[in-house]
């Protein structure tokens, strides 16, 4: 049987050196429903896929990019670093873990702080980053929290935290919870300030963080389908010994029993900040 196609010239190959290879970070491919897109395609839909409408996970900087006028802020304390007070160590040391973190996400620590304007508007942003040991609250969370409070009431501004979190940081023990006693306190003075907090809940905010100041906002919103609650499902399922309603502690499920004020598509995220803050100013 002769073959469809033949070379003209026998012995013509391509080496693999001369193959040209994909650059990395052209295409991404949406985690629900699998969907490849252009990385700037999906960039400039504010990372949510326009097929399932599924909200990727992203950082501080993507954060600050959508919400921030024309990209451009200033970074709060950025060189705050975790100490390790309690010489903590389980699989290795928690100095060694933080150092490996650091290199890792190029971050200091779980959360970044800036100053910038939103809609013409000054106001100051906390936003954690879940790459960093799991957007876990530590010292650091706090005081860089507390610090970014206090700028936000010399600037006479709205202030806003963008949660994304495991909890309290374990290998700073008491430590960490302490923290959620100290946000909560600073809250209270910018709240005897008169300028508005706005909490926004992203997937996951859990554990420590959620039981405190993640609820305490004038306004507490969420973006779609994040994940919301103390204690994860499998925990409350093995604690309570039944099953859980469809979309337990889904943003949707905490709406509905009014933990929530609305819940906002990434997309229309700044445009409806604006909008919610000239309530406040009015």
């Amino acid at each position: 049987m002769s073959s469809w196609f033949k070379r003209s010239k026998e012995g013509i190959t391509t080496s693999t050196h001369d193959k040209k290879e994909t650059p990395e970070g052209l295409w991404k491919k949406c985690s629900n429903c699998k969907t490849i897109f252009g990385a700037d395609d999906l960039k400039n839909n504010s990372y949510v896929c326009d097929r399932c409408n599924h909200h990727e996970r992203i950082g501080s900087q993507e954060y600050f990019e959508i919400l921030f006028d024309d990209q451009k802020f200033k970074e709060l304390n950025p060189r705050l670093s975790s100490g390790d007070p309690l010489k903590f160590e389980d699989t290795k040391k928690y100095k060694d873990r933080i150092a490996a973190s650091q290199k890792k996400t190029g971050l200091k620590d779980a959360v970044r702080t800036a100053i910038g304007k939103l809609e013409g508007q000054d106001i100051v942003i906390a936003a954690m980053d879940f790459s960093f040991i799991g957007g876990s609250m530590g010292s650091v969370m706090g005081e860089k929290i507390a610090r970014a409070i206090d700028a936000a009431i010399k600037a006479k501004c709205p202030f806003m935290i963008i949660s994304k979190s495991g909890g309290a940081r374990m290998m700073e023990a008491g430590l960490s919870l302490m923290q959620m006693a100290k946000v909560s306190g600073k809250l209270g003075e910018l709240s005897e300030a008169g300028l508005p907090y706005i909490s926004f809940l992203t997937d996951p905010t859990t554990g420590g963080v959620t039981a405190s100041f993640a609820m305490l906002g004038d306004l507490n919103i969420a973006e779609p389908d994040a994940l919301i609650g103390f204690a994860g499902p499998r925990v409350v399922r093995e604690t309570i010994g039944r099953d859980l309603p469809d979309g337990f502690q889904r943003s949707e499920f905490v709406l509905e029993h009014g933990f929530l004020d609305y819940i906002v598509e990434r997309t229309q995220l700044k445009e409806t900040l604006a909008l919610s803050l000239e309530f406040f100013r009015s």
